[in-house]
């Protein structure tokens, strides 16, 4: 059998497995399709790239995240493991040339993105390529209940019958229980197979502040914590305004967002993880892939849409193990803000169908053509052109997404790359005729390396301080060796991307099925009203409410956050306040008076008063119109 724990020193230089991981490889090693359940950081890649690398053959691996696709091969290649990528915003020419090299490069890992698998010519390559493991990344992305649904995901079960030997792993951070089982019916397992670590952090102290000055108190909370930390926002213009209020009051800040380019947020992500920044102000955009171990505190200024996200974002702190905090500032506008968020998620149908057809015009897309085609899409200039609000444009592009019209990509900023497409011979002789360009051709080759097998990411501006000159002129003389034919030259792009699945239809003949509209709207709401009770409950214990979501009934309170500190002032042991607690609920089966409750409580115990009084501050027992007291039932009660 397989030696898991020495590849995984020979190539991450740790000595033994994080809790699960070893588990979940075994499983698949068994020839199990297995859906392993690991919330964020739990090192979900390690598990797929260990057992491949155990075994003869390559593993597929489906991701939408192309950042982290990128992220991940790159430091494949860097630990001398052969991995490539397939997404969108490849040229023909990169997409024949990776598909080649897969079949016959004895590359480790294929990573390609999901709307691949509508391409017939892909399955057709990928029928000849021996697999060891199909990987399915963020699984959550099949379910229709999952938070971020994609049509193309569901075509991954139709490529089982291709390789009927090959298990599938699907991996996720955040799944219901309704979601996990969803995402096993849907790639077709043969049998149930969930492997799962608790969501508990027994590290990580949730608290809620309700607070109308957030920025006041986000100010005074950071100049009294330790440590680094990432505070989340929900637009871009929030991140910059509350990084220069931190800057201001003496703290080391910074801003991150998607419109940033590559390079600077390479730059500002990597001076916060090596501790030249102290605080992060972010939106959700940040995080991915991003495994800083010692993040001492995350703080919500304003509530995500979920649970889930909330989770995600708040599971970055303490990932060391030592003490942290996660704390979501929050008041009553929130709620209105929340609800206010549906109209933009989930724009009227009419607004849809005008996106669509102002999306075809724009890119020039006649009626029954486009199928299979991809574009670049600038969306800002799109909206400014047809007159929409960006937000609205965004989810309308997600709907017609989960109808099946098309595959949107967000913003890919994708670098300069350089493939020579002549062999060592005629490009000698070239040279050897073209003496003006042949310093230049020796200072590519001196600098990278793989340039006749396969396109490699370049920097003009490195080229260019090693030639002493300046990026224009680096640019200049490899589009002239482009105009020979000597290289392909792919310069730096950063858009999103659209692919057509299905040709252009009218617009009277869009429809939107109940399950992707209807139903999606009524789940987005029930997330919401989700947020609004974990941030607005003042009775349970706040990481029980979180495990109860996520299918996890029995845990223990954790004794940290607000509420349980609240209870704890009380100086009595969780099994004592249950146990009066239960009493007052028993005595108030019927509705009562003050009064009279107060006389029917047990002298003896003096404390009970104090939990009447906690009951009545926290909203459990509550004063009815007619002055009578009630115990006050609903779903969530603890």
């Amino acid at each position: 059998m397989a030696d898991y724990r020495k590849i995984l020193h020979q190539y991450w230089g740790y000595s033994d497995f994080r809790t699960l991981q070893h588990e979940i490889i075994e499983s698949v090693a068994a020839g199990k399709d297995t859906l392993g359940l690991l919330p964020t950081g739990g090192g979900k890649s390690v598990i797929f790239q260990v057992f491949s690398l155990s075994k003869e053959g390559m593993c597929l691996v489906i991701t939408p995240l192309i950042a982290l696709m990128k992220d991940q091969v790159e430091n494949l290649n860097r630990r001398g493991i052969k991995a490539l990528a397939i997404h969108s915003g490849m040229t023909s020419m990169e997409l024949k040339i990776a598909i080649d090299n897969a079949s016959w490069g004895d590359y480790k890992f294929l990573y390609v993105s999901p709307e691949r698998l509508a391409s017939e010519r892909f399955i057709e390559r990928l029928r000849n390529m021996k697999l060891n493991l199909i990987t399915v990344d963020e699984a959550h992305c099949i379910s229709q209940w999952g938070y971020d649904f994609r049509p193309s995901y569901l075509r991954i079960a139709d490529m089982r019958p291709l390789f009927p030997e090959v298990p599938i792993l699907a991996l996720t951070a955040t799944a219901t229980p309704e979601v996990a089982r969803d995402i096993q019916d849907k790639l077709k397992f043969k049998s149930p197979n969930l492997l799962s670590m608790s969501f508990a952090r027994p590290n990580l102290t949730y608290m809620v502040r309700e607070k109308e000055d957030k920025a006041g108190y986000l100010v005074k909370t950071i100049m009294k914590a330790k440590g680094s930390g990432i505070v989340y926002v929900r637009n871009r213009r929030a991140t910059r305004e509350i990084k220069e209020l931190l800057v201001k009051n003496g703290i080391s800040a910074d801003y991150y967002h998607a419109g940033l380019n590559a390079e600077l947020r390479n730059r500002k992500q990597d001076e916060w993880k090596s501790g030249k920044t102290r605080v992060i102000v972010a939106t959700n955009a940040f995080g991915m892939g991003i495994d800083k171990p010692d993040v001492r505190f995350v703080i919500h200024i304003d509530p995500p849409d979920s649970l889930e996200a909330y989770f995600q974002e708040a599971g970055r702190a303490g990932r060391d193990g030592k003490r942290a905090v996660a704390v979501l500032l929050y008041n009553q506008s929130d709620k209105l803000k929340l609800k206010k968020h549906l109209s933009v998620t989930f724009p009227e149908i009419e607004y849809i169908k005008r996106v669509y057809q102002s999306l075809c015009n724009f890119l020039q897309v006649a009626e029954g053509f486009g199928k299979g085609q991809i574009y670049d899409f600038p969306m800002g200039t799109f909206a400014e052109t047809y007159k929409l609000a960006l937000g609205m444009v965004f989810h309308s592009l997600k709907i017609l997404q989960r109808q099946g019209y098309i595959e949107f990509t967000e913003e890919v900023d994708t670098p300069s790359r350089v493939y020579f497409t002549v062999d060592r011979d005629d490009l000698y002789r070239f040279q050897v005729a073209n003496e003006s360009l042949d310093n230049f051709i020796k200072l590519i080759l001196r600098s990278y390396t793989g340039l006749f097998t396969g396109y490699v990411v370049i920097d003009e501006s490195l080229l260019a301080t090693r030639a002493q000159t300046t990026t224009e002129v680096i640019i200049e003389y490899l589009k002239r060796l482009r105009k020979h034919k000597i290289i392909d030259y792919v310069p730096r792009k950063k858009t999103p991307y659209i692919l057509f699945t299905k040709e252009r239809i009218a617009e009277n003949r869009l429809s939107f099925s109940k399950e992707n509209y209807d139903l999606r709207k009524k789940d987005f709401l029930t997330r919401v009203e989700s947020i609004i009770h974990y941030a607005s409950n003042t009775t349970k214990c706040r990481s029980q409410l979180l495990l109860e979501y996520f299918g996890e009934k029995d845990s223990e309170r954790c004794g940290t956050c607000d509420v349980c500190q609240s209870r704890n002032q009380l100086d009595l042991s969780k099994f004592e306040f249950d146990q009066l607690a239960e009493k007052i609920k028993g005595l108030l089966k019927d509705p009562m008076p003050y009064d009279k409750l107060l006389f029917s409580l047990d002298e003896s115990n003096p404390k009970m008063r104090e939990v009447l009084r906690w009951l009545i501050d926290h909203g459990k027992v509550i004063f009815r119109i007619d002055n009578m007291l009630e115990w006050k039932h609903h779903t969530h009660d603890s």
